[in-house]
């Protein structure tokens, strides 16, 4: 049983309005959610982690593997209208988020597409946490899209100058998943070796 449904990533629309992203819900297999949702890493610490400093076991783990798969990344290379295969892929995971996440950036210029699969169970409006499409790097309320990091919804873009994202300060236990399409293996290493050195100062100094 496929853990990702790829009819929800074909029936997407591409919006080109700031930028190219497309916004899908029932992203996952309904049928594997408690299973997924069970098998979910026990991660402690805060931030992105990369797949090589987690735990990954049963249908979590089956997910990964499908989601790091040449079937997604040919829907995804058909919907947005470009050639995924050739690049590298980054796959980082988060539970616990801390206020000072979510500022407002594009992405850095290595990367070339970022997805985003979110996997928790409710959120409030006003709780913050809900990355939005932005026009500019200054304006969190010109907005064009609000984006609900409930599970199975899956956000994608391509990174451009004016990729603009964030969200409203949030802290607590947010769970996703982010694939980052990279130009190269020497940017996955680097980025792999940053995040590694990033976490090992936050055990030191508990940020």
């Amino acid at each position: 049983m496929s853990l990702i449904n790829l009819a929800s990533v074909r029936d997407a629309e591409v919006s080109r309005d700031p930028y190219d992203f497309v916004l899908a819900s029932d992203f996952l297999n309904k049928a594997a959610i408690d299973e997924i949702r069970s098998d979910f890493p026990d991660i402690t610490k805060p931030g992105y982690l990369t797949v090589d400093e987690v735990q990954l076991q049963g249908k979590f783990k089956q997910l990964i593997d499908e989601l790091e798969g040449p079937e997604l990344t040919e829907a995804l290379s058909r919907k947005f209208g470009q050639d995924l295969h050739q690049y590298p892929r980054l796959t980082t995971i988060m539970k616990r988020s801390q206020p000072k996440y979510g500022a407002i950036h594009t992405d850095g210029p290595s990367k070339v597409m970022t997805m985003l699969v979110y996997m928790n169970e409710e959120w409030q409006k006003d709780d913050g946490g809900r990355l939005r499409v932005l026009y500019d790097e200054k304006d969190y309320e010109r907005y064009k899209l609000e984006v609900p990091p409930t599970m199975g919804t899956m956000f994608a873009f391509l990174r451009s100058d004016k990729s603009w994202h964030g969200h409203l300060p949030f802290s607590g236990e947010r769970r996703v998943i982010q694939i980052a399409w990279v130009k190269s293996q020497a940017d996955v290493d680097r980025k792999k070796k940053n995040n590694k050195m990033a976490q090992f100062f936050k055990g030191i100094f508990g940020r």
